[in-house]
């Protein structure tokens, strides 16, 4: 057995969002600054987590800065680029 050590950006990763997902990840790459901001339902904690996650990772892969802002009471959270 070989063993070599290569740059991590030579690794190619092609891990798929989920579907349930795919809409925000569309309506992410709509986004423009200073524009309309997209409203998300979510049911728990863990759904909100999620989108969370779909969204950092947006932000890594486009090197954009989508931030949130959540409101409890109504079980929604916003995402917008500034």
């Amino acid at each position: 057995m070989k063993i070599k050590m290569v740059p991590r950006d030579e690794i190619s990763s092609s891990r798929k969002k989920s579907s349930k997902y795919a809409p925000l990840q569309d309506a992410l790459e709509k986004l423009k600054s200073g524009g309309d901001a997209i409203q998300v339902k979510y049911n728990n904690e863990k759904e909100l987590s999620s989108a969370r996650n779909v969204v950092y990772a947006f932000n890594r892969e486009t090197n954009k800065k989508v931030k949130s802002r959540k409101d409890s009471v109504n079980k929604t959270v916003f995402f917008y680029l500034k």
